[in-house]
C-alpha cells in the first residue's frame, strides 16, 4: 500500500474533542499542516473519522 499525505483542511474550533485529539494525533496542528502516513486500518479509522477536516492524497512510493 502506498503512502497517504494527509492534510488540515479546515479549523477544529468547535468540533467534537474527539475530533481535535483525532486531528492532534495525526501529527497536525493548523490548517494546510500536512504529513504522511503509511496506509494501515488504525489510520484509515482516523481519517474516516475527521473525514469533513482534512483531504488525502496517495503518494508516490518511489
Amino acid at each position: 500500500m502506498s503512502p497517504l499525505r494527509v492534510t488540515q483542511t479546515k479549523s477544529v474550533i468547535g468540533s467534537l474533542k474527539n475530533h481535535k485529539l483525532t486531528i492532534r494525533a495525526l501529527g497536525l496542528k493548523r490548517i494546510r499542516d500536512s504529513r504522511v502516513h503509511e496506509d494501515t486500518p488504525q489510520i484509515r479509522g482516523m481519517l474516516h473519522k475527521v473525514r469533513h477536516l482534512v483531504r488525502v492524497e496517495e503518494v508516490d512510493a518511489s
